[in-house]
């Protein structure tokens, strides 16, 4: 009998063990598939103000419409997620909801996350409770009147926003709609890559036309001829977004940062989906045409380019690839708006490094050395040099963009 009930102890011991290293595990596995999801969105880019204290917040995202500052998204109790409920992390991402019930600004992607299945959701918070706490109370809003007042949010997201996961497309494969659920959802790759309207919600029937950012011109992701990525393959795509360069491009400022962040960071299989998902994009609003530069700016503009640009980019535009970008057929150049060109001419360049492309590159700023006139006639020339075709450049723009620096 004390046999029997010897066995019977210590398979209920364990038993429970078993239970206890099954529901370890499982535990693991979510918080490991948060952080990828994390790792996806760019979470860190917006929610880091201060590198020692990761995704505690307090950093400036200016918008059209003013200054907003991310939050706190660590386990702090006062200032953070600690005081959250799951079901208040789940209403924040899917509805744009806050705890309190006012709403998010679009500056937080909610129009993205809500495509997020409910597991996701989960998982995102089980990583973000694993943070290190940080107490940090991020300022309020600093938006011009009357977007100061969060209720008009509710009209913006009765015309603008619908809530809703992202359904499979049973007609294509695992991996075409894993990339769109990455690209739609978590990657919120529109939010920058779509052009807005006045409001700063997305121009119908123009997702990833290309879109204005900071003073930069997020490029078209879909099949645009010049300037989207028709002339990229999936293989292009994907060792963009691991290394911020390929063959034919590389990171600008801000993508930089989503590289290092986020895209960098990802599983192959994953930024394979993308790729596939974005070569598939079909070409959207038609570029607009271009007519033939003045004359007496490629002039000039070349004149410039031989002195200023032929050591690194070479005379044929080529320049080194993955060190030097080349400059023929290079869609981001032929952007119907020069702004990114613009910015990096203007300020410089440094080449985004990453463990699969460690090695450096960069390029001097001409702010100081050339004049408006003079970096509008060597961007309109590199713009429609060796079978480029972009509009031309005024010395206008020019200004404009050293203003809005």
């Amino acid at each position: 009998m004390r046999a029997i009930l010897l066995s019977v102890l210590l398979c209920t011991a364990l038993a429970g063990e078993c239970l206890a290293d099954a529901q370890a595990d499982i535990a693991a596995e979510q918080v490991a598939r948060g952080k990828a999801l994390v790792d996806a969105g760019d979470c860190a880019s917006c929610h880091t103000a201060d590198a020692a204290k990761p995704f505690a917040g307090g950093k400036r995202i200016d918008t059209p419409f003013g200054g907003i500052y991310s939050p706190n998204l660590t386990p702090d109790h006062d200032t953070g997620l600690g005081g959250w409920s799951d079901d208040d992390f789940y209403r924040a991402l899917r509805f744009g909801v806050a705890p309190d019930g006012s709403r998010y600004y679009p500056a937080f992607p909610y129009p993205n996350f809500t495509k997020l299945t409910r597991q996701d959701i989960a998982a995102i918070r089980a990583y973000l409770a694993t943070l290190t706490s940080v107490k940090n109370s991020a300022p309020p809003p600093e938006l011009r009147f009357p977007l100061n007042y969060r209720v008009l949010m509710r009209g913006w997201n009765w015309l603008f926003f619908k809530p809703g996961i992202v359904m499979p497309d049973q007609g294509r494969s695992a991996e075409w709609n894993r990339g769109r659920y990455l690209v739609e959802g978590p990657g919120h790759c529109g939010a920058c890559h779509t052009p807005k309207n006045i409001f700063g919600a997305d121009k119908r029937g123009q997702a990833f036309g290309g879109g204005l950012v900071q003073g930069m011109f997020a490029p078209r992701l879909d099949a645009a001829e010049r300037s989207g990525l028709k002339s990229w393959s999936a293989e292009d795509i994907a060792e963009y977004l691991q290394s911020g360069r390929n063959g034919r491009s590389h990171a600008g400022e801000l993508m930089s940062e989503v590289v290092v962040n986020s895209t960098s960071r990802m599983s192959d299989a994953d930024v394979r989906a993308i790729a596939v998902y974005l070569k598939d994009l079909p070409a959207g609003r038609a570029e607009p045409a271009v007519s033939t530069a003045p004359a007496a700016a490629m002039t000039d503009g070349e004149k410039l380019y031989k002195g200023a640009c032929i050591a690194c980019h070479e005379a044929d535009g080529s320049g080194a690839p993955r060190i030097y970008p080349p400059l023929p057929g290079n869609a981001n150049l032929q952007s119907s708006d020069p702004s990114s060109t613009l910015r990096v001419i203007l300020d410089g360049a440094q080449t985004v490094t990453t463990p699969r492309a460690p090695n450096k590159g960069s390029m001097p700023a001409y702010a100081a050395k050339m004049t408006d006139q003079e970096i509008a006639d060597v961007t309109t020339y590199i713009r429609n040099a060796w079978g480029n075709a972009a509009p031309a450049v005024s010395a206008e723009q020019v200004a404009k963009a050293r203003k809005g620096k």
